[in-house]
């Protein structure tokens, strides 16, 4: 079991930022998580890498229950990509001393690095199709780039599960299809991690995210095979709107039908 959440909910100055949350998540599974802003996904996410404790509930990610367990040496087997993560970065560290860092989770390149470590992540950085990018500092690179960079750099101590938290963020079409396309790519190796892929997007729900958690408000609204939750029905009614759902090339495009100032 990667995830396993029963009946877990987590307070904040008197207010219930999540509630009674139920999810679990088997390994080779690929989930989707998506909701709108403030809907939670973000303190789920940092539970989940036991950044934070459920006020009531229990939870185990890679099998590992709270409580029991070095929450620190869990996070070493997740890999965590996010935007905020980009702030903390050293602008001027080379590309590939950033995905280096990965095998150490740390800001920065400190500890001993042998020839085996810059050969995987060498192989990383080509098999993600961004070996031309080894030499430059990570402020030149475009926002796409360093998505790939920071996809690399979370693999390179091989997680067992890795959380990509909303990368298309700042991505312009062309970039965001291409990163899509490298993650589609990466999702059925035989040696790839469970992934959890969180955005409020629709259309970038991949056909390899086969199950998908739809959170509304801190709340699970639906926890299901993706084909069950993209309906033009289910998500109308998750959004509160009239919308349509449109299949075409194994992706769903959402377009709204109702009138949202009502």
């Amino acid at each position: 079991m990667i995830i396993d959440i029963h009946n877990v909910s987590w307070d904040r100055e008197g207010k219930q930022v999540l509630k009674n949350i139920n999810w679990t998540v088997q390994e080779g599974e690929h989930w989707c998580l998506l909701g709108l802003n403030g809907s939670g996904k973000t303190t789920l996410l940092n539970m989940i890498n036991g950044y934070i404790w459920p006020t009531v509930g229990s939870m185990s990610v890679l099998g590992r229950t709270f409580g029991e367990y070095d929450l620190r040496e869990l996070r070493k087997s997740i890999g965590w990509v996010s935007t905020s993560l980009q702030q903390k970065l050293y602008g001027s560290e080379t590309a590939i001393k950033i995905v280096l860092s990965g095998k150490y989770a740390t800001i920065g390149l400190y500890d001993h690095i042998d020839a085996e470590d810059v050969e995987k992540a060498e192989s990383l950085m080509k098999k993600l199709g961004c070996a031309a990018l080894i030499k430059r500092t990570y402020d030149t690179l475009s926002q796409g780039e360093r998505q790939r960079v920071l996809i690399a750099r979370a693999l390179m101590a091989a997680p067992k599960l890795l959380i990509l938290d909303e990368p298309c963020t700042g991505l312009d079409v062309f970039a965001r299809e291409q990163l899509l396309q490298m993650i589609a790519s990466v999702a059925p190796q035989q040696d790839a991690p469970t992934i959890i892929y969180v955005t409020h997007h629709v259309e970038e729900i991949l056909p390899c995210f086969s199950r998908t958690l739809l959170l509304k408000e801190g709340q699970v609204f639906a926890a299901e095979q993706t084909s069950d939750v993209l309906t033009s029905t289910k998500m109308g009614e998750f959004f509160g709107v009239a919308v349509d759902i449109e299949r075409r090339d194994g992706r769903n495009w959402l377009s709204v039908k109702g009138e949202l100032w009502n």
